[in-house]
């Protein structure tokens, strides 16, 4: 597993803010001091829930960018679209998440093979963990805060014996592939990896930190896949992406392996020294 970024954030080594994958030709992730870019020479088609670069989209380029626990989140893309004026960067083919969770934590894997080429970057943290169908706290278009009607009740006595004292925190996922997809395996990716995801909280035993109950992600969280789609180049067409295809194998593995060590990292710090920052 690798925190690739771990000695430039956490130590102060320069020459180790640079990243560059194997399997997608050119594409490169930088590590600065608020945000995480990652960045191809050439754009891809891009399905994205992230809250600056949403739905359906070309891009070459997807930003991880670090807040503060003390962060107000009125208008997040406003935030976003004046840190990209900030860094000189084009607010246009890009897509930008928002993290609280410490960058040096920032977990990057790849995966390649004769049909595709997969890179997965993850940062979690699990402060607003959360589990999808369970009654908890909830907000409407407006703002307005109720509860859900979800038909599960925890029992009183329940709590998420693994959380520190909240602060905000998300998962945020990036998975590049270098090959070919139909627009309906792309939604297919997107869920086996929020399976994984699921599956790793799971595993990990991170619970709601309201209800106490297992908890499948966090309230914010946010995942870019973009695939490069380059007709050139002799790789097949991905028409599934299920957990029984080699994709969708790779990409569970990928988001659970990452996850699991970002979680880890935040919780442990790199060396297990007891460290919780998430």
């Amino acid at each position: 597993m690798t925190l690739p970024f771990y000695n430039y954030f956490a130590n102060g080594v320069t020459g180790e803010n640079e990243y560059a994958s194997s399997s997608w030709p050119g594409l490169n992730i930088s590590a600065y001091e608020r945000h995480i870019k990652a960045q191809s020479p050439r754009s891809a088609q891009a399905l994205s829930s992230a809250v600056y670069g949403g739905g359906m989209l070309e891009l070459d380029r997807i930003f991880n960018i670090y807040v503060d626990r003390h962060y107000r989140c009125d208008d997040p893309p406003r935030d976003i679209e004046q840190a990209l004026n900030e860094w000189q960067e084009p607010g246009d083919q890009c897509a930008g998440l928002l993290t609280a969770v410490r960058l040096e934590h920032t977990s990057i894997q790849e995966y390649t093979s004769d049909e595709f080429g997969l890179l997965c970057c993850t940062t979690a943290g699990v402060s607003n963990a959360a589990r999808a169908g369970s009654e908890r706290t909830v907000f409407d278009a407006a703002g307005n805060k109720t509860m859900s009607s979800g038909r599960e009740r925890s029992a009183p006595s329940a709590r998420n014996l693994t959380m520190a004292p909240y602060v905000p925190g998300t998962i945020n996922i990036m998975l590049w592939l270098n090959g070919r997809m139909t627009s309906g395996a792309m939604v297919n990716a997107v869920q086996t990896a929020v399976e994984a995801k699921a599956a790793a909280l799971a595993d990990a035993g991170v619970l709601d930190s309201e209800n106490g109950l297992p908890a499948t992600g966090t309230t914010t969280d946010a995942i870019v896949l973009a695939v490069r789609q380059a007709v050139e180049e002799p790789h097949p067409m991905i028409t599934y992406a299920g957990t029984a295809t080699t994709a969708g194998a790779a990409i569970g593995r990928l988001v659970y392996d990452t996850v699991t060590e970002s979680l880890r990292a935040g919780l442990y710090g790199k060396r297990g020294s007891g460290t919780n920052d998430f």
